[in-house]
């Protein structure tokens, strides 16, 4: 087998109307540090205290259609969403609601806690 070239995942890319508003969000979520930010329309954060990857960055989208959960015939589909591993489930999903998100109306598991972030994109809180 030949070597390649290397390849390493660097981060995950959301889009959002208010890219420094969603990254906030994000960054108090999971107790995270802003990497980048001066430019209102590419925002980067990450692990507090190093440069351990993978991040999250945030990217203008100026006609941003959130998506629907669950998904539903001629609705925006949902494109991506973030699994956030959690030691308490009513803990987690109480800071989640008090930062901004919605827990979404349909939850498909017991031990797994569907939220919208404050742009409408999904994410899950497990235990």
């Amino acid at each position: 087998m030949t070597a390649g070239p290397s390849l390493t995942l660097w981060g995950v890319v959301l889009g959002s109307p208010d890219p420094v508003a969603l990254a906030s969000f994000y960054e108090r979520l999971l107790d995270w540090e802003r990497r980048s930010g001066e430019d209102p329309t590419w925002v980067t954060s990450g692990p507090r205290g190093s440069d351990a990857r993978p991040g999250l960055s945030f990217q203008l989208e100026e006609n941003h259609v959130p998506p629907a959960w669950p998904a539903e015939p001629g609705e925006q589909q949902m494109q991506i969403h973030l699994d956030i591993l959690v030691d308490d489930l009513d803990a987690a999903g109480e800071k989640a609601t008090a930062l901004g998100a919605t827990l979404a109306g349909f939850q498909p598991q017991e031990d797994v806690r569907v939220y919208l972030d404050p742009a409408g994109h999904p994410f899950c809180l497990f235990t």
